[in-house]
C-alpha cells in the first residue's frame, strides 16, 4: 500500500474514518469488527473525535484497537469549545480514557473557535511534552486560517475533498503542498448519495473494472500529498476501499470527472460537513 509520512511516521495513504460510529448501541460489535477488519487490510490509520457520537467513537475505536495499538496510527480531534489551554487537556484526557491508551499519535482542533490559535496551540505542546500526544494538526483550516497560525509543528489539515467539493485545489491543496502539510481529506467517496451513483464515475468505473467509490478514493490520490479517510462498516466496502490503493486513474478518466465536476476557477469558501 502506498504510504506517505504524516507526523514523522509513515502511514497508508488510505485510512479508516469513523464519522457516525459509536451513535447506535445495537452497530457497535459490527463497528468493532469493521475497524479490525480494516486493519488486517493494511488501513491502520484511524481517524476519530470527540465529537463522533459524543465519544462513542472513541469507545468503539478503543476496543477495536486493544491489543493491537502498535499497529496503529490514531487521530482524534478535540470540540473548538474545548479549545482552551486547559480545556484542551482535559478534553484530550477523557479521549485517552475512551481510546483506552496513554497516547495519541495526532491531535487536531476540529475546526476554529472562540479560542486564541496560540492558546490551543499552547495546550497541544503540554500535551505533546506529557507525551500524551505526538503530534498535533488542524482541521477545516483555509488559506487565510494556516497563514494565521504559520506554525511549523502543524503535521496536517483535514478538510473535505472529493469530486463534489473540489475548491481547495484553487488555492489550499498546492499551498499546503508547498509548505510540505499533508491533507488529510474527509468524505473522500461523499455520503454515500449522489456522487457514488453519478454517470460519469460510474463510466470511469466500468473501464477499470472497478467500484465507483473506489474511482473517488483513487481520484483524491492523484495529489501525492493527499491521505483519504473512508468510513466502512461493510467488508466488502473495506475490501474495495484497500483495493482502491491499486487504481490509476488516466487522463480520459480525469477530463470525464472533469466535464461532470468542473475544478473551480476561482476562491471559494471552505466547504465543511
Amino acid at each position: 500500500m502506498q504510504t506517505i509520512e504524516l507526523g514523522g511516521k509513515r502511514v497508508p495513504r488510505i485510512g479508516q474514518g469513523t464519522w457516525r460510529m459509536g451513535e447506535r448501541a445495537d452497530q457497535r460489535q459490527a463497528e468493532v469488527r469493521a475497524l479490525r477488519s480494516g486493519l488486517d487490510l493494511g488501513l491502520t490509520l484511524i481517524d476519530t473525535a470527540e465529537m463522533y457520537g459524543e465519544g462513542g467513537s472513541e469507545d468503539v475505536v478503543g476496543e477495536a484497537i486493544r491489543g493491537r495499538r502498535d499497529e496503529i496510527y490514531l487521530v482524534s480531534k478535540v470540540y473548538p469549545h474545548n479549545a482552551s489551554m486547559q480545556g484542551v487537556q482535559t478534553a484530550c484526557e477523557r479521549s485517552l480514557r475512551r481510546l483506552d491508551t496513554d497516547c495519541i499519535d495526532l491531535y487536531l482542533l476540529h475546526w476554529r473557535g472562540q479560542y486564541p490559535l496560540s492558546d490551543t496551540v499552547e495546550g497541544f505542546e503540554r500535551l505533546r511534552e506529557q507525551g500524551k500526544i505526538l503530534r498535533w494538526g488542524v482541521s477545516n483550516f483555509d488559506v487565510a486560517d494556516l497563514a494565521e497560525l504559520d506554525d511549523s509543528r502543524c503535521a496536517t489539515n483535514q478538510v473535505l475533498y472529493n469530486p463534489e467539493a473540489r475548491g481547495i485545489e484553487h488555492d489550499l491543496l498546492g499551498w499546503q503542498a508547498q509548505q510540505g502539510i499533508p491533507l488529510m481529506a474527509y468524505c473522500p467517496v461523499g455520503q454515500g448519495g449522489a456522487l457514488l451513483s453519478d454517470p460519469a464515475l460510474r463510466q470511469v468505473a466500468e473501464r477499470h473494472a472497478v467500484s465507483t467509490a473506489q474511482v473517488a478514493l483513487a481520484w483524491a490520490l492523484r495529489q501525492p500529498g493527499v491521505i483519504a479517510i473512508p468510513k466502512a462498516v461493510g467488508l466488502e466496502h473495506l475490501r474495495q476501499n484497500a483495493e482502491a490503493d491499486a487504481v490509476r486513474l488516466d487522463e480520459q478518466d480525469l477530463a470525464l470527472i472533469d466535464a461532470a465536476f468542473p475544478p473551480p476557477n476561482g476562491k471559494r469558501p471552505l466547504e465543511m460537513v
